[in-house]
């Protein structure tokens, strides 16, 4: 069942992903060769708990971390532990935020240090994926309209979407109904109405689509071990249009217009 959250409820989840935010943008900084990915778990638990929030993903399904931690070909789900990052490497970073008993769900990818010109370009194009995924949130549109976004964009490029691992429904728990594929038919499936509060999140590789869990029973990696990168935010639809609740102040553009379709530009200018 897909719950509608009211405007009290919006707004709570808003102050929450002020912190999943903030705290984000302190762990993308932080990012750089010679950093454990256990030393930026600490710090997002530090930063949350210092903030009035919970850190989610703690003892979810039994997870052991604060925060994930994918470098390079893993895709999500990366325990954090005594890897140091290395020059060169790229890192998803996925956090979660429960603040007055409703979560927030943000994630990005970054570059440590000096990376490669095809790394950079899977990261911009990945997180103008979600950018493309988040302008289809219009009251009235479809949820196949934001997979179709985010599959045109990707494969526009040249890069595969992974299928097995999806975005999903936000609130009082972490995974509601819908769950939302990073592919799809445009016009298909349930109506995006006003109250809709979602996690987007699309999940890009270089190579082939399809991915595999290692030993660990969390870390999902590419099959064909190339690069894959992801972006995330928790966004609510309104009368007004989406409203991202987990921006940054941070390596962002939050006007999602720049990401619709030209004929959709057109119409809207």
């Amino acid at each position: 069942m897909i719950a509608l959250k009211s405007t009290r409820e919006i707004e709570t989840m808003r102050r929450g992903g002020k912190i999943t935010a903030r705290v984000l943008g302190d762990l993308m900084r932080a990012a750089r060769p010679g950093v454990t990915t256990r030393q930026l778990d600490r710090l997002a638990e530090t930063g949350i708990r210092a903030l009035g929030g919970e850190p989610t993903f703690v003892g979810y399904h039994g997870y052991p971390g604060s925060i994930c931690t994918s470098v390079n070909e893993q895709v999500v789900h990366g325990i954090p532990g005594d890897y140091e990052l290395r020059e060169g490497d790229i890192l998803s970073i996925d956090i979660g935020t429960t603040f007055e008993g409703y979560v927030s769900d943000s994630a990005v990818t970054v570059p440590i240090g000096s990376v490669s010109k095809e790394a950079a370009r899977l990261m911009r194009v990945t997180q103008e994926c979600l950018m493309a995924g988040i302008a289809q949130m219009q009251s009235g549109k479809r949820l196949g309209d934001i997979g179709w976004a985010v599959q045109a964009h990707a494969e526009g490029h040249g890069y595969g979407v992974v299928r097995e691992l999806v975005g999903h429904g936000v609130g009082t728990r972490m995974h509601e109904e819908p769950q939302v594929p990073n592919f799809g038919r445009a016009g298909s499936g349930s109506e995006l109405r006003p109250g809709l509060v979602l996690a987007v999140e699309p999940m890009i590789t270089q190579g082939g689509h399809a991915v595999e869990t290692l030993k660990d029973g969390w870390t999902v990696v590419t099959a064909d071990g190339k690069l894959a990168a992801h972006f995330e935010h928790t966004i609510a639809v309104t009368q007004d249009g989406p409203k991202i609740l987990t921006l940054r102040d941070i390596g962002e553009h939050p006007d999602t217009r720049l990401y619709r379709p030209a004929e959709e530009n057109a119409a809207s200018a």
